[in-house]
């Protein structure tokens, strides 16, 4: 077994392959059932608000700046070049907005045209001439941060409250590690969310665990090292602890990452301009150069997922739902503790550097300087993160707005944004904007809506999928076998005639699974087809039986089923004990 695969088995630690390997086989025998009435049922927690989203304009952001980074305002259509993948794009609809504010056709340039049709799917509906909200999404990363740091900005975010202006909201969401918690959905009232603000402050924060897991890693390398520089038999390959650490930070980081993500879809559709603000704790961009305490060390394997790969779900995401990522730096000043408590204890000479400190630095602030220019936005570092409000709401109350629609095909393929300025009289002008949309599948898109129920506990959709679970088997090596079965109504999916005469139905089914400390398997997503010489009475039941194979824990399960003849999606959360 090659090291990319060892990386693979630690990074996830549940086992699915009964699962593909039981239900591949039953697919090709064609396997359809018929019941009169339903089994028992496995009761469901209320769906979330999340939904398959259609998106059929892409907004682009644009903020124009002279060479002095000062804005430029004034600017007509005709200015803007947009291209797509490297070709000329027309931009179908344009605006400018100035100090929160959209601009009437008659303050505007001739070629600005207004949104005329609010019920046009993604479009932001900017009125002329009105003010233009903005809908702030708050993303509290207890995971990496420390309490006291972390509530330091949270305090901030507080206090500058009142920079929001009628018609802005603020949503904010906290995630530990395991789940997704909504402090406040949607509110303008300043009261409210103060309180929530307190509420997520009051919360336990992990970043204390995520300390002491890399003092016993340099402590282990110290010990292996004798206090030498680090040396392996081939010093262009992690060696074994180096490998395991830095896949456990990959894990953590995808791990805070796909809680994110989850929380763009969950908000999917706010009106106005939409901003995410991400409290971040510290989210390492290369896990192998976090690692590693030689700078100079060149590493050549790369089994680890890094960098782009660990936080690109997050990016498209945000530019397909049009949202601009800001994230905030939450003051790592304790994390330099890890070394300078562990030079302490182990006696070593004040002089004698474990790491540099502005490696580890880099690499923290790396990922969220990618996350902010992906999107558009800025990562807001150092003492910028406790000015974060005030930084987000001067960058989004003036800026351009393109929208353009795309040939959509559901590919699943990222297209890359690139937008020029021409300035008068030969004048440089800058352009911040995003950098891609992704064409995401409908497939894509439910597989990513089950994870989302996942993280925040139920079910995605309010459409109930009745879900059977059998008594769990145990299997050598700390392992169970879990029998599962779905079922629902004929009529709650849609069979076609077919061409071979009868009725037939395609379904998607997505199954996503966590266990107790967090960790998840990756989503499986398994195509059925039903089949039926008759037209299936509504009232009867259609059902389909599989195995998963878990570790021996507390799981959490969202299964689902897609309809992709009807568009119609049924899910059910369960959860399952040794």
């Amino acid at each position: 077994m090659d090291r990319k695969m060892n990386a693979s088995r630690i990074l996830h630690p549940l086992v699915l392959r009964s699962l593909f390997l039981r239900s591949l086989g039953l697919l090709c025998l064609g396997l359809v059932s018929l019941w009169g009435g339903p089994l028992g049922a496995q009761e469901s927690a209320p769906g979330t608000f999340a939904e398959i989203i259609e998106v059929r304009v892409v907004n682009v952001e644009v903020v124009v700046t002279d060479e002095d980074g000062n804005r430029v305002a004034g600017l007509d259509r005709d200015q803007f070049q947009l291209e797509v993948d490297g070709e000329a794009q027309s931009i179908d609809f344009f605006n400018e907005v100035v100090g929160g504010e959209a601009l009437s056709e008659e303050e505007g340039e001739e070629g600005a045209e207004a949104v005329e049709d609010p019920a046009l799917e993604g479009l932001p509906g900017f009125s002329p001439g009105e003010p233009v909200s903005t809908s702030y999404l708050v993303f509290v990363d207890d995971f990496f941060s420390i309490k006291r740091d972390r509530n330091e900005v949270l305090e901030a975010l507080a206090d500058d409250l009142p920079l929001l202006t009628p018609g802005d909201r603020m949503a904010i969401v906290a995630f530990d590690g395991r789940r997704l918690d909504m402090i406040s959905s949607w509110s303008d009232s300043q009261k409210e969310l103060q309180r929530a603000l307190r509420k997520a402050g009051d919360r336990k924060a992990y970043g204390l665990q995520r300390l002491a897991e890399r003092r016993n890693f340099r402590s282990i390398r110290l010990d292996f090292n004798s206090l030498e520089p680090e040396s392996t038999v081939d010093g262009t390959r992690l060696d074994i602890e180096e490998e395991q650490f830095a896949v456990q930070i990959s894990e953590q980081v995808e791990r805070v990452v796909a809680a994110a993500t989850a929380t763009l879809r969950s908000f999917a559709q706010p009106p106005g301009r939409k901003v995410m603000l991400m409290v971040a704790g510290g989210w390492p961009f290369d896990p192998v150069r976090f690692t590693v305490t030689d700078p100079n060390r060149v590493i050549l394997d790369r089994g680890v997922p890094s960098g782009p790969e660990l936080f690109e779900p997050l990016t498209e995401t945000a530019n397909r739902l049009g949202y601009t990522l800001y994230p905030v730096d939450v003051p790592t000043s304790s994390l330099d503790l890890a070394d300078r408590d562990l030079a302490s204890l182990r006696n070593i000479p004040s002089g004698a550097a474990l790491e540099p400190d502005f490696v580890r630095e880099q690499e923290l602030h790396a990922s969220l300087g990618f996350v902010a220019e992906s999107t558009g936005g800025k990562a807001l570092i150092n003492s910028a993160s406790l000015d974060a409000l005030p930084r987000a709401v001067e960058d989004t109350r003036t800026f351009y707005w393109l929208g353009f629609t795309p040939e959509w095909r559901g590919d699943d393929e990222v297209h890359e944004i690139r937008v020029r300025v021409a300035g008068a009289d030969g004048q440089r002008l800058e352009v911040r904007t995003r950098e891609s949309y992704q064409d995401l599948s409908r497939n894509a898109e439910v597989a990513m809506m089950v994870e989302s129920g996942l993280l925040f506990g139920n079910a995605p959709s309010s459409e109930k999928l009745t879900v059977v679970l059998g008594e769990p088997k145990r299997e050598r090596f700390r392992k169970m076998r879990v029998p599962l079965g779905i079922r629902f109504q004929a009529q709650d999916i849609a069979f076609v005639p077919t061409n071979e005469g009868g009725f037939g139905a395609q379904v998607l089914l997505v199954i996503s699974v966590m266990d107790e400390s967090g960790a998840r398997a990756p989503v499986y997503r398994l195509p059925l087809a039903f089949a039926q010489q008759e037209e299936p009475d509504g009232e009867r039941w259609v059902g389909y039986d599989t195995e998963l194979e878990l570790r021996r824990a507390d799981h959490d399960v969202v299964v689902a089923i897609y309809d992709q003849f009807g568009g119609s999606l049924l899910s059910s959360a369960v959860s399952v004990k040794p």
